[in-house]
């Protein structure tokens, strides 16, 4: 008998299956494939405190017509999926109101605060510290004036307390040597972490919780609902299971079981790209950040990882990987010499809801579900912070922060 049962295997629900195993109580990994084998295999790499500010921004709202114009660019829809997503976009636009907007930033920072402490107590805890690179990131801009139209940005994070240095000339050649000439201006931030490969960390912590009492198999949860006794579970494969306690943690698709509680959850899916290129392609210092076009460049203990972008496109439509190829071929114009020979493509889906918050609380008509999802481009980030919380909540625990801003209610 399990006192949890955590369905999902990506870094949300290995962090919490870690931080409950930890705690003493026994509890069940359920995953469909394995530890870390969708999004979790494939990101980005980057520990993003700093991006206090949400997707949903008025900002935003001005730019994504023109992106949508060009099929290859930082954000994309195809038409035939544009009548779904209609309702989402229509909430996407009620966030991004300067109300709105100011309170769903004010909740980000709170979580991003909560994610730097737990974090670094995350990787203390799973003797994974080694894993973590300080090295800071450097946002690229192609000239002054590019810099001066995202002063609003970093005046919003100076407010909240990211600390981060203008840099040109000799000190952006220092921070990173071989840039394209035309990238004159940077942003440095010195606290910006990344690790050595997310995937092998996020297993890592995963044989973590196992070290200290928690299973895991593999299988896919049909549907769900409350009984006397918990919450029981049926699998495709026809097993049935029941605990006390069940983390709802399964990232892109965590709505469509919320839907079998009875919650209507406006969840979807930016659909992310990237290349991973051999080591050595390039002498790459630290993370760099392509603003202007929505992508990233990491150094990983595996190569160079190229990605990002935002496709939205559901669970189903086939990958466009020319969408992988185009940041390969803007990279290679931001590095000159970088060797784009023999790299990997892969696509992930990225669970996002309108506001940019995640859902982070008790199933409001199941109190013994308790939701985790949503994360967006930010589940690495947020992790620990989740985890902490989710622990809190299980164990009946005041919650480290207010959870009011991540309700499931407030859709």
């Amino acid at each position: 008998m399990f006192d949890v049962i955590v369905i999902g295997g990506g870094i949300i629900g290995l962090t919490a299956a870690f931080r409950l195993s930890e705690a003493g109580r026994k509890v069940l990994i359920l995953d469909r494939k394995g530890m870390a084998e969708e999004t979790s295999r494939g990101n980005a790499g980057a520990f993003a405190f700093a991006d206090v500010e949400p997707l949903a921004s008025p900002g935003v709202i001005w730019k994504a017509p023109f992106w949508l114009m060009d099929p290859l660019g930082p954000l994309s829809m195809p038409l035939g999926h544009a009548p779904k997503m209609l309702p989402w976009m229509w909430r996407f636009w009620r966030a991004s109101r300067p109300a709105r907007h100011e309170a769903s930033t004010a909740a980000q920072a709170r979580l991003m605060e909560l994610a730097k402490a737990e974090t670094d107590d995350l990787f203390g805890a799973t003797g994974l510290a080694r894993h973590l690179r300080r090295d800071g990131a450097i946002y690229l801009y192609e000239g002054e004036r590019a810099l001066k139209a995202s002063r609003g940005l970093w005046d919003l994070r100076a407010r909240h307390g990211v600390e981060f240095e203008t840099v040109t000339g000799a000190r952006l050649a220092e921070l990173q040597p071989g840039l394209h000439p035309k990238y004159t201006h940077g942003v440095f931030i010195p606290a910006w972490m990344t690790l050595s490969d997310p995937y092998e960390v996020a297993c890592a912590i995963g044989q973590a919780a196992l070290a200290r009492g928690a299973a895991f198999e593999r299988g896919e949860v049909a549907d769900l609902s409350p009984n006397g006794q918990g919450v029981s579970l049926e699998l495709t494969d026809g097993r049935r299971m029941t605990a006390p306690k069940v983390i709802l943690a399964c990232g892109a698709w965590s709505h469509h079981l919320a839907a079998k509680l009875g919650d209507k959850v406006p969840l979807e899916t930016e659909r992310g790209y990237n290349t991973t290129l051999p080591p050595g392609a390039f002498d790459l210092k630290r993370q760099l950040v392509l603003p202007q076009d929505g992508y990233v460049v990491t150094p990983l203990s595996t190569g160079i990882r190229v990605g990002g972008a935002v496709e939205l496109a559901g669970l189903t439509r086939p990958p466009d990987f020319r969408r992988a190829e185009i940041l390969l071929k803007k990279a290679e114009g931001v590095m000159p010499g970088l060797k784009t020979e023999g790299g990997v493509q892969w696509m992930g889906f990225r669970p996002s809801l309108p506001d940019t918050l995640p859902i982070i609380g008790r199933a409001p008509r199941a109190a013994n579900v308790v939701y985790a999802f949503g994360h967006g481009h930010l589940g690495l980030t947020q992790a620990a912070a989740t985890a902490r919380l989710l622990t809190d909540v299980v164990l009946g625990r005041t919650p480290a922060i207010d959870l009011t801003p991540y309700r499931p209610e407030r859709f």
